[in-house]
């Protein structure tokens, strides 16, 4: 993009409360755009009892019923149910396949009895009947039929519902030539997606995340050493069984690390949607045992690979209720997805954002390891990361408390552009943002001394009051389109020329 080249004031005092008479305050304008979370959006998903004598009990029950009373019984659930969802008849199916093994009597079912089975074990999940938050903005792959000066974008939010579970949903729209968003509307049928079988695992990898968790030794060496250098989790599965049963005089010892291996293979999968869902349509819940309470914090961005083709990454929060565990998702489509976790010993917290590039033949990645400073990593393999920089702290009375990225870096002719989050008193939440050096991005070259946005009178209730927070914005046009959460309960979208946001900036 083009922006005029950077001029930076200088800064009165010592540089830590700002000027008396600094620089212009950006021109930030809100849309007035609103997305808020909405009930009726639900998506099918298991419903799972740990009892299995309960389990055994409800389909005793459901064989007693006469085929007469199944059929009636399938067809008030039908007509309930059918139209709210894609694809319900198969999932009932499936989930009638689950629960087989626990069935009381061994003869041929109907479909129909089948499929009131499956009813009974899944339920519906309003998954954003708490909060739509936590926005990232990247341009669409696909750019066809856009008028000319447009470009469409996906917008990624996280939709919380009950037990604030969190997932990924995902919006679509255009910015036009006047930087006017105009968002598709949501549908109200949502579809989680299949997992895709027979992922393969690379064993060295996933010896050295064995390592880094404290899960390697004898058990786990016997049981890769039975495997291939490429191995599938049915496969894992079955050498930690064999493992197991020749130890079966440690069985008691063992199975711990048995269930962290498969724990750590189910935490890398892949996922897949079908073509003809819109993209609200897709939602993206917890798949592996790492997310059962959560996944947060996405922050997408568009990456150019070495090659010039175009791969987009997310760096994510996997939660379980106790361990935040930061991943990595992959996509070319938005329809086929890759889960991964991301190793070494900095992985650690929620603030990670990718760069959109290399640099310096490196992949680079902005973080917050400690909760409240920034830093600068380097990596020659995308999912392990040794290393980290401190290149920024809080300096400003609104960022006294903590400083974090509001999503990945923007490249402009001036520098890194990064949006960032700032904490001060009260707890409230404000954006900012810094610039880094194009070829050396540990060094701060420009940074706002006032908040870029701060919340509104309209902006101050929510799930957290007085938070405004971005996960990942864009630039059209020489316009920086951000979209952000109102404390943490609905977002919206605020522009600003990127030229105010250079011109306001000072030295560190």
């Amino acid at each position: 993009m083009e922006v005029s080249p950077l001029r930076i004031a200088s800064t009165s005092r010592d540089g830590r409360n700002g000027p008396t008479n600094g620089p212009a305050a950006p021109r930030v304008e809100r849309t007035g755009i609103v997305l808020r979370p909405n009930n009726s959006r639900v998506v099918i998903r298991p419903f799972e009892l740990s009892d299995d004598l309960r389990v055994e009990r409800i389909l005793a029950r459901v064989c007693a019923l006469s085929e007469d009373e199944v059929e009636a019984l399938l067809g008030d659930v039908m007509r309930d149910f059918h139209n709210r969802h894609h694809k319900t008849s198969p999932f009932f199916l499936k989930r009638y396949e689950q629960v087989r093994s626990r069935m009381p009597i061994d003869r041929p079912l109907s479909d129909c009895r089948k499929l009131l089975i499956g009813s009974y074990f899944t339920q519906e999940y309003a998954l954003e009947s708490a909060a739509l938050f936590n926005p990232s903005m990247v341009w669409a792959p696909d750019q066809s039929g856009v008028p000319e000066g447009s470009k469409r974008f996906i917008l990624s939010l996280r939709a919380t519902g009950e037990g604030h579970i969190s997932s990924i949903t995902f919006r679509s729209g255009i910015i036009d030539a006047e930087h006017k968003i105009h968002m598709n509307e949501a549908t109200s049928l949502v579809t989680a997606p299949e997992i895709v079988p027979n992922t393969l695992f690379d064993k060295i990898l996933f010896l050295r995340k064995l390592i880094e968790l404290r899960l390697d030794g004898p058990f786990a060496e016997t049981v890769l050493d039975s495997l291939n250098a490429q191995f599938t989790i049915g496969e894992l599965e079955a050498a930690v069984a064999h493992v197991l049963r020749q130890n079966h005089h440690r069985r008691h010892e063992l199975e711990p690390q048995g269930q962290g291996m498969m724990i750590l293979a189910r935490a890398n999968y892949e996922i897949t949607f079908s073509p003809e869902l819109r993209v609200s349509e897709r939602i993206i819940f917890p798949s592996s045992p790492s997310e059962s309470n959560g996944i947060e914090y996405a922050r997408f961005v568009r990456f150019e690979e070495d090659d010039g083709s175009i791969r987009y990454y997310a760096t994510y929060t996997a939660y379980n209720g106790k361990v935040v565990l930061p991943q990595m998702l992959e996509t070319d489509d938005f329809l086929r997805f890759k889960a991964s976790t991301l190793n070494g010993p900095e992985v650690r917290n929620k603030g990670m954002a990718l760069f959109p590039r290399k640099v310096n033949g490196l992949y680079a990645m902005i973080s917050r390891q400690d909760g409240e400073n920034v830093f600068m990593m380097y990596s020659d393999m995308l999912h392990f990361w040794y290393t980290k920089e401190q290149i920024a702290k809080p300096a400003y009375p609104w960022e006294f408390i903590q400083l974090g990225n509001c999503g990945s870096p923007i490249e402009t002719e001036a520098g890194w552009l990064v949006l960032t989050h700032g904490v001060g008193p009260m707890r409230r939440y404000a954006m900012g943002a810094f610039l880094l050096d194009l070829d050396d991005p540990s060094r701060v070259i420009g940074r706002l001394e006032k908040p870029l946005l701060e919340p509104d009178a309209n902006e101050r209730e929510g799930y957290v009051p007085n938070v405004v927070y971005s996960c990942g914005a864009l630039v059209h046009n020489g316009v920086l389109i951000i979209p952000y959460a109102m404390s943490d309960y609905a977002s919206t979208f605020a522009t600003v020329p990127v030229a105010d946001v250079l011109g306001a900036m000072v030295k560190p």
